[in-house]
């Protein structure tokens, strides 16, 4: 693959990476939401339950698994009034609300949404699948949902007057996006936003660092920081200004970003992101808040054996009066390697079959966007709303064995024939592999790469049939041929 065709490869192609158009998966849809009432039954918690983590789907606000009814519930976003309308799948929000002990029924008081970081791209890297926005590395994964707004290439970016990331931060800072929203000349209005913690602060001279950009504050309002105007190491904080001059930006406002949830005991919580600081399975933080597990925590793909830095989970607890989140459930985020691109064969219920291979849906836990151009396009896009020829990016988990278990599934104009199927070798008979059911044919015409190490390198035919093995991830893209069957133009080894 060449570098646009391996960043591309994240989804469908940046184009097709691209998230739903401005305006995002609150807006009108054929399908009439699905709304969760209010708390009835169950036992609703004594403390106040809070969410945070990406939305992955409407009718209501869906976070972390749950579906919050949102009928009374008030909206902000990156500070200001909004509606449910103007906010989109991929988004990173903090939900204020209740829940009962079953999970079943959730109400929203509040939803609000901060981007990561909001400015010009300074530089993109094509094998790295990163882009770098005032002085924030910013990963491109699986896992990123792209506005339609959005150029065609990573290379595009950097014509744009100012992207908006949404996502999670790990332990070295690196962004995570799981949404990017590009800004028009005509509709951004010039202010720069990042998030970050503070390093290197110089009192003298009001200046600080945010991983590589330099913030001065001298003629900021500073905000909401625990004693009044003071500015500290190690601050979480979210920085804002119109002037940036190289890698310094000018800041009109500097407001504190710690105690973003009230931590009085008893308050439930559900968090999504990296462990950014890890001592023991009693003692780290995920997002900035102290989590601690105890003798009742369950475990889902994993033990407290595997916890450690910069591993993504996803936590439930209450918290003790300390503000510490006891941890009732630990959930570890595996990753989405697999994917595949095609038409739909068939749809029942929530299963899809593209390219002969079953695809496992959930109403709640699969990330559903349309990115049909025109008056076709449907937001929100459910499940129901897919029908055999059309053609979709699916990303996820081999799960059960041969089958996918979607985390996210775009609709998009079909304008080729192209196919894409990443997975692993089950079987390998040269000149042909078997990954996911699917025989994947390879002839003198087909391209091999090697994209396992830091930079990507072609291969010959011969390397590439040493190298392969069963247990080997691949990438490959080409046509459909016939039932199960791929003819590969490119074939790539993949980490």
């Amino acid at each position: 693959m060449n570098a646009l065709t391996r960043f591309t490869s994240a989804s469908l192609a940046l184009a097709v990476l691209l998230s739903a158009g401005c305006g995002g998966g609150g807006g009108g849809s054929s399908t009439p939401p699905v709304v969760t009432p209010p708390p009835t039954g169950g036992i609703t918690r004594t403390g106040v339950a809070f969410a945070e983590g990406p939305i992955t789907g409407f009718g209501s606000v869906i976070v972390n698994g749950v579906r919050y009814d949102t009928s009374a519930a008030t909206f902000t976003k990156d500070g200001a009034a909004a509606t449910q309308d103007d906010f989109s799948v991929g988004q990173v929000v903090q939900v204020k609300g209740s829940i009962d002990d079953n999970n079943s029924n959730a109400s929203a008081n509040s939803v609000e949404f901060n981007d990561a970081v909001e400015g010009p791209v300074s530089s993109v890297d094509a094998v790295a699948n990163t882009i770098v926005v005032l002085g924030q590395t910013v990963q491109i994964s699986a896992t990123t949902s792209i506005d339609n707004s959005c150029p065609g290439s990573l290379a595009g970016l950097l014509a744009i007057p100012a992207v908006e990331i949404s996502g999670l931060p790990n332990a070295s800072g690196v962004i995570e996006a799981s949404r990017i929203d590009c800004r028009a000349a005509a509709t951004w209005d010039g202010v720069m936003e990042v998030n970050g913690v503070v390093s290197a602060h110089n009192a003298g001279a009001k200046t600080f660092m945010l991983n590589a950009l330099e913030v001065s504050y001298n003629t900021a309002v500073v905000d909401n920081f625990p004693t009044a105007g003071i500015i500290s190491n190690g601050d979480p904080v979210e920085a804002k200004g119109t002037v940036l001059n190289g890698n310094t930006l000018t800041a009109t406002r500097v407001e504190y970003q710690g105690a973003r949830f009230a931590d009085n005991a008893g308050d439930h919580m559900e968090i999504e992101g990296f462990i950014t600081h890890f001592v023991s399975a009693a003692d780290f933080d995920v997002n900035g808040i102290a989590v601690k597990t105890i003798a009742s925590t369950t475990y889902v793909g994993g033990t407290a054996a595997n916890l450690g830095l910069n591993l993504k989970v996803e936590v439930e607890g209450e918290f003790d009066s300390a503000g510490v989140l006891n941890a009732t459930k630990v959930e570890i985020k595996t990753s989405t390697a697999i994917r595949v691109t095609g038409r739909i064969d068939s749809v029942s219920g929530n299963t899809l079959v593209v390219l002969g291979i079953t695809v496992n849906t959930d109403a709640i836990k699969t990330r559903f966007e349309d990115k049909v151009s025109g008056g076709g396009r449907i937001d929100p896009l459910h499940v129901t709303d897919l029908n055999v020829d059309d053609y979709v990016a699916i990303r996820g988990q081999e799960l059960p064995a041969g089958e996918i278990t979607a985390l996210i599934v775009e609709r998009d104009d079909a304008n080729d024939s192209r196919i894409e199927l990443r997975g692993f070798v089950t079987a390998k008979s040269e000149p042909n592999l078997t990954v996911l059911g699917v025989t994947v044919v390879t002839d003198g015409l087909t391209q091999y790469r090697d994209s396992r190490g830091a930079t990507e390198t072609p291969m010959t035919a011969a390397d590439f049939w040493l190298a392969v093995s069963v247990g080997s991830l691949v990438d490959a893209r080409g046509t459909e041929t016939g039932p199960d069957m791929l003819t590969a133009t490119e074939v790539a080894l993949e980490n």
